[in-house]
């Protein structure tokens, strides 16, 4: 089928980032050389990096130049070896010892000796690929030294970008905060959700605020409840040190799935701008009722798959959650009396991330003796992972007899469009920290305020709340089942 089949009046809008230099800290960690080294690489082969740009990996591992392009060479797939060899030759290598001063003074120098010579604004993007713990000592020697600040002229720019977690809880994310702006202003800060890299995600913005025939609908008058789902048929792997210290909530609800429900819930950004985006999402986040404490297990269910305490790593009695499901209140006009139902877990049954917006069911049939009740509820499917998409399912005549009818689902599915190879979410947002638009990276008030909401939960669990089991390869615990029974709900099969 013919592209222009699927697209009609497409605008599609690519700006290429200046020329700089990113520097990755933890370059010889997995996260860099899984993920960021093969992002860069796909940036430069659509010719997103400028050919003055360069990449230094900076880490505690000894290598020389050549010995770090060949440590990443192996991730680097695609392309001809002409391309690979090209951008091989844009990366270099810096060994240093975070916790040493004088190493900082040493990577200053090396930045500067590779910058000079160019006509071009010496402008540097600071990646920081490790634990957040390290976030302070490394932003204060960077400071330091100079290389965080930015000339009053405005000719160049100083990004730094971390990953998540930002914080364990309210106070530990305040004071994170305070660290942070003590050497950088907000407008340098790019704090990464991967997930808003996904496009299935940004589109979500794009389906409601790009299309009038949503609009009417999206509210408590039309729509019953929504689901948002984030599961994983994998346990803790190689990550039960971090995650036997986190649980699931940190892990995932703090960030992952209330920026999904924000995208989703938002009041339309008076533009498609960083702040406008953001200043939505808080104002969202605000709207949320607090979880009632002397009622959590009613709201909240929280579970640990059985065996996960065979896990290589994990403490003999620990009670990390590998599974929370959790019904949300958002308390304003658009919202008000429609439950948003939140579950992520590990060891599932199926891979599968998605956001279900379930309508309401006709108040009355006209198709005796089918009731009203009888008929399935219209759902939209925004699907994050891993068929990325959309379904529509609504009622339609089936054929055969007159009165035949049952539910009929309209998909769209990214993989079956023609042309327009995707981006990975690393790519988009690696790019987008080069260009210096914070649009799908978080605000710190966003953090305070998702803080706000779960640290009460976090505090109750060390005294209260129930830890029940799931059996691996399951949807979950039943518990997470009659949260939605008590409601005349339930959840959608994995």
């Amino acid at each position: 089928m013919l592209e222009s089949n699927y697209w009609r009046g497409n605008f599609c809008i690519e700006v290429s980032p200046a020329p700089g230099t990113l520097v990755i800290f933890g370059a010889s960690g997995d996260l860099a050389r899984r993920k960021l080294y093969p992002a860069l690489y796909h940036l430069f082969r659509r010719g997103l990096l400028h050919e003055e740009s360069r990449i230094v990996g900076c880490a505690r591992t000894a290598y020389s130049d050549d010995g770090f392009r060949d440590h990443i060479r192996p991730e680097l797939t695609g392309g001809t070896d002409a391309e690979l060899n090209e951008f091989l030759r844009r990366i270099h290598y810096h060994g240093l010892d975070y916790n040493r001063a004088e190493n900082y003074h040493a990577l200053g120098q090396r930045l500067d000796e590779l910058e000079k010579g160019s006509e071009l604004p010496a402008n540097r993007t600071i990646y920081l690929a490790m634990p957040a713990a390290l976030y302070p000592a490394i932003i204060e020697q960077l400071y330091a030294t100079g290389q965080l600040t930015e000339p009053e002229d405005g000719s160049s720019w100083r990004h730094v970008v971390l990953e998540k977690p930002f914080g364990r809880d309210t106070a530990s994310a305040e004071e994170l905060d305070i660290q942070l702006h003590r050497y950088l202003k907000e407008d340098q800060i790019y704090r990464i959700d991967h997930y808003l890299g996904k496009d299935t995600v940004q589109n979500i913005m794009m389906l409601r605020f790009a299309n009038l025939i949503f609009e009417p609908v999206w509210n408590s008058h039309y729509i019953d409840h929504i689901q948002l789902t984030v599961a994983e048929t994998l346990g803790v792997e190689h990550r039960a040190g971090y995650y036997d210290q986190s649980g699931l909530l940190r892990d995932m609800f703090q960030n992952h799935m209330l920026e999904m429900l924000a995208m989703a819930a938002m009041e339309m950004p008076s533009s498609f701008s960083a702040d406008a985006v953001r200043d939505e999402k808080v104002k969202l986040i605000q709207s949320i009722r607090p979880f009632d404490l002397k009622h959590l297990h009613d709201s909240v269910v929280r579970a640990q798959y059985q065996g996960y305490l065979d896990e290589p790593g994990v403490k003999p009695d620990s009670t990390t959650e590998t599974y929370v499901a959790a019904k949300l209140m958002i308390d304003n006009w658009r919202w008000s009396g429609v439950p948003f139902y939140l579950r992520s877990g590990k060891k599932l049954a199926k891979r599968k991330s998605e956001i279900a917006i379930v309508f309401k069911t006709i108040p009355h049939s006209i198709f005796a003796p089918i009731k009203a009740s009888d008929m399935q509820p219209d759902t939209l499917v925004l699907k994050v992972q891993p068929d990325e998409g959309m379904e529509l399912t609504i009622q339609a005549k089936q054929p055969g007899p007159k009165l035949c009818m049952g539910g009929l689902s309209l998909n769209f599915r990214y993989s079956e469009l023609p042309g327009g190879e995707s981006f990975e979410a690393y790519e988009r947002l690696l790019l987008d920290a080069m260009l210096g638009d914070q649009t799908l990276f978080i605000r710190s008030d966003v953090i305070a305020e998702s803080w706000k909401l779960f640290t009460p939960v976090l505090e109750n669990w060390q005294h209260d709340c129930p830890l029940v089991t799931y059996a691996p390869g399951s949807d979950g615990p039943t518990e997470a089942n009659r949260m939605l029974f008590l409601d005349n709900r339930e959840w959608r099969e994995l």
